[in-house]
């Protein structure tokens, strides 16, 4: 029998971690920067792209799992992986959109910026539609210690369309509308983003 691929090495799914992940699919030829200073709530833009690399990272987490081991039996290790990328996606993720709907993207109509931002907001409406049956899934795996053949297929058809959406909103927010929103938003405007987000982060923590 065929020694089994290691698993993605599991990460601090409210921080990014400092585990040592694969490159995304989509990355392929791009290192991954493990220790690079990530921005804080002073950089807002920033901040928003770090944890885009989060999202890739996470996402490449279920895709891996998903490709190699098809719903069948996982080792500790494997399920490890397969619960902190769960978790990212059900805890931390949702912070991010909220980021983004209800502190930058307003600003940034105010200032009358960029049509696209409804068709962003049309994409977190399908992931997020998305991740809640991963979610499912995944836990079943977890819980179970397999999926069925049918149910391995729908996660890995719900991770490739994840992934296609994924790639081609990162790529439009992170060369397009992030620039745009630091040259259409003052530095004070900014500043508020920021500290939306921070306090975002500490009301979730308070409630869970």
């Amino acid at each position: 029998m065929p020694p089994r691929p290691h698993a993605p090495k599991a990460a601090n799914s409210r921080h990014g971690g400092a585990g040592v992940y694969p490159p995304a699919p989509h990355n392929k030829g791009m290192p991954v920067q493990i220790g690079r200073r990530e921005s804080d709530f002073t950089h807002p833009l920033g901040l928003l792209s770090d944890c885009h690399r989060r999202i890739e990272r996470f996402l490449n987490v279920l895709l891996t799992l998903s490709r190699t081991r098809a719903g069948s039996a996982l080792d500790s290790a494997e399920s490890a992986s397969l619960r902190a990328a769960l978790d990212y996606f059900r805890d931390a993720a949702p912070e991010h959109t909220a980021d983004e709907e209800e502190s930058l993207f307003p600003r940034m109509r105010a200032a009358g910026a960029l049509a696209e931002l409804d068709q962003l907001e049309s994409d977190h409406a399908a992931a997020a539609a998305a991740h809640a049956e991963v979610d499912a899934l995944g836990s079943r795996w977890l819980d179970a210690g397999s999926l069925p053949a049918e149910s391995a297929t729908r996660l890995a058809d719900l991770l490739l369309q994840l992934d296609e959406t994924y790639r081609r909103h990162i790529a439009l927010e992170d060369s397009e509308i992030f620039p745009a929103a630091g040259r259409v938003l003052s530095r004070e405007q900014l500043a508020e983003v920021g500290r939306e987000m921070e306090n975002r982060r500490i009301r979730a923590r308070t409630e869970r």
